[in-house]
Formats: structure tokens, sequence, C-alpha cells
């Protein structure tokens, strides 16, 4: 009888270091068979090319979905079929939990770049879950930290003035990429402009505009979607409703 394989752990666990699943994959004192479980379930790929549809409106709940690479939107429809975009997905996030409630999804998830998905049926989930001490706990955490998201863009919706939508959402999207392993002073922005506006509820001149501005008083630098916040000090004072300075008055010399 051959001897087993061993489970090299330091490679799981590196390859989970970036998602939002790692943990609830790697809870503390899960054992190795356990884990090795838990991988089967979760670490199933699926490809995407850029636009392609992950999930569409009224499909039942299957599986919840986390992104190994690429980014996503997620867009709501009218009823005249007319698309806004009700958020964004980066690598390691969950998709798929507006269908927890049983009447399918509500919106649908778009790849806004070539992608790669984990797709985690969600019965066998369930039933792993049920076998394993502190998972169910465990991923009612990583539930809390997705939906905060959704609070975060009402949020985005209250604020009066477009600046400060603007502001919010560079300086919270910074905080999501470091949160993943990135930078949150220089990013590429994987959405266009339009989904932007459409996510902030302005129009795309206004969206063009409030990146200018804040280019221009130094707080960012723009190149195409490349942006590098030079200032986070004050985009994080204007994200939380601070006005923009006004520049002084020269003193009169005598």
């Amino acid at each position: 009888m051959a001897d087993p394989v061993p489970l090299d752990l330091a490679t799981l666990r590196r390859s989970c270091g970036h998602c939002s699943l790692r943990e609830l994959c790697l809870p503390a004192g899960i054992g190795v068979n356990d884990l090795a479980r838990l991988d089967e379930v979760v670490r199933r790929r699926r490809p995407l090319r850029r636009d392609e549809r992950l999930f569409h409106h009224g499909d039942a709940l299957s599986s919840i979905y986390v992104a190994r690479n690429g980014a996503f939107k997620t867009v709501s429809l009218s009823e005249g079929g007319d698309e806004r975009v009700v958020g964004f997905h980066l690598p390691g996030e969950l998709m798929g939990l507006d269908a927890l409630a049983g009447e399918g999804h509500r919106c649908e998830a778009v790849a806004l770049d070539p992608a790669e998905v984990c797709e985690v049926p969600v019965d066998e989930l369930a039933a792993v879950a049920a076998q394993l001490p502190g998972l169910q706990r465990q991923l009612m955490r990583v539930i809390g930290q997705s939906i905060s998201l959704d609070r975060d863009h009402a949020e985005m919706l209250s604020r009066r003035h477009a600046n400060e939508r603007i502001a919010l959402f560079l300086h919270g999207l910074g905080e999501r990429l470091a949160h993943i392993g990135g930078s949150a002073l220089q990013f590429r922005l994987a959405m266009s402009r339009e989904d932007i506006a459409s996510y902030l509820g302005l129009a795309i001149e206004t969206v063009s505009r409030g990146f200018t501005r804040l280019q221009d008083d130094g707080v960012i630098a723009v190149a195409g979607r490349q942006v590098e916040v030079l200032d986070p000090a004050e985009l994080a004072r204007l994200a939380h409703g601070g006005e923009p300075q006004q520049p002084q008055p020269q003193q009169r010399r005598a």
C-alpha cells in the first residue's frame, strides 16, 4: 500500500491568503482532514470573460462566489431593462448573498475584467458547516462583512454633495484594496467612469468634474484609470463631510 501524499498546509493557506473566506475556511484549531474537506467544497474555479454574467436576475440561489482575480459589478434592472450599478466586488469578496432570502437573485454580477471565481455550493457548505464546530459562526461573520458594503453604499447615496460621494468612494475603495493586500494609495480603477456615476447616483459629467477638482486641488493624481492618492488625510476629511479647502487669498504688500 502506497504512503498517503501529505497535505501541504502551507501552500493551501497561502492560496487563501487574500480571500475573504479565509476566516471561514481556516478557523482556529481546524484539523488537517477538515481543512481538506473544506478545500474540496470551496475551491471550484470558474473562469469568466470580460462583461460575462456570473449569475442573472431571478436565478435561484445555488452557490455563493468569491473572485480569485478580476473585479465585478452587480447591477439591478428596472422594469424597462435599464441597468443601475449597486455594487463593486474586488478579489476575495463574496457575491451572491442577495438571493439568501430565497426569492432568487435581485441583481446580476458582471465581470469587469477577465476573472476567475471560487464557486461555493450552498448545500455542500451548509452540510460541512453543520459538522465543523465554529464554522457557522465564522460564516456569519463573513456574511456580515459583505452586508456592510451595502450599508456603505447607502451612506454614499445619502450625501448631498457630489464631491463627498466621490471622495468617500475613493477612500473606501482604497481601504478595501489595502484589506486584501493591495495599496490604498496607488490603484487601478477596474470600473469605468460611467459605472462609477451609476453607482454614486451622479451624471458621468459630474464624476469627471469631481475627479478633475480633486486632481487640481492636489488630493489625487489621475492617469486614465490609474489613481494615486497624494493627500490621504485630505481625501479622508472630504470623505467624512469636510468642505474642499479654499485657496488662501494673497496678502497685500504694504
